[in-house]
């Protein structure tokens, strides 16, 4: 058994994640190992976040995700590899993430999240983030967060383009406010580095809340644009008529 020597963090801990205890001191990497992440998928924008959560000793994860590491998954999805190729997505990743830090408590759930399920998948976790794909499944998240009011982090990216927000119920647009109605249902290109770089400002994001510290993507939706190298920003406002959030929606 590993003795604890400071608080919370043991003595392997306090080595490990030494370069950033200089910025936010052992308190703040003690926060981060409280603290539970839902992550709905584990494909592209998963595999990123997951990774740099688990390496940053975010305490616990748990990862939702139903699909089967397939051959055309390997541009973008950096935990699966050839030797993964018909493998539950969810137990690919859970493999590596232990690999990287066996001090990180990583869970894995094959399900497909919907309406009906999503409650008891995110449980008594402490915020969601969508890695997800679909329009269908990130409105069942959306509401999922507005009903434990717990802070949900959006992501998705499409070929070199990506966008971001973080959102806090009560205080900021839901998801639903931003895009009252689904896209068009595509399969969208991706460039396997936008899903990287997406999914490292959730992870940025998430952890900044962690630690109380800095300032949010709220009522702000970053947009990348990597084929001109740009970032903008796109102001947003909660609509008081929204069908999830809106008054009167319990």
């Amino acid at each position: 058994m590993t003795r604890r020597v400071s608080g919370i963090l043991t003595k392997d801990e306090l080595k490990r994640y030494q370069r950033q205890i200089t910025i936010f001191g052992e308190e703040g990497q003690g926060k981060l190992k409280k603290a539970k992440v839902f992550i709905a998928g584990a494909g592209g924008l998963g595999c990123s976040i997951a990774m740099y959560l688990t390496v940053a000793g975010i305490g616990k994860l748990r990862i939702v995700d139903n699909d089967i590491v397939a051959l055309e998954n390997l541009n973008r999805q950096i935990l699966h590899w050839d030797s993964d190729i018909g493998k539950k997505k969810s137990e690919s990743a859970k493999g590596k993430l232990k690999r990287m830090n066996p001090d990180v408590d990583v869970e894995v759930i094959s399900e497909t999240i919907n309406k009906g399920n999503i409650d008891g998948l995110v449980g008594d976790f402490d915020m969601v983030v969508d890695a997800m794909d679909n329009f269908a499944a990130r409105y069942v998240l959306n509401k999922a967060a507005l009903r434990k009011k717990i802070p949900f982090f959006h992501g998705a990216v499409d070929g070199f383009y990506g966008q971001v927000t973080t959102i806090i119920p009560g205080r900021t647009a839901c998801l639903r406010c931003i895009f009252p109605e689904p896209p068009p249902i595509t399969v969208p290109p991706v460039v396997g580095v936008t899903p990287g770089l997406i999914g490292c400002i959730q992870a940025t994001e998430i952890i900044k809340y962690t630690l109380g510290i800095g300032s949010l993507l709220e009522n702000r939706l970053l947009m990348w644009d990597g084929l001109n190298g740009k970032i903008d920003e796109l102001p947003l406002e909660r609509n008081p008529r929204c069908e999830d959030c809106g008054q009167g929606v319990g």
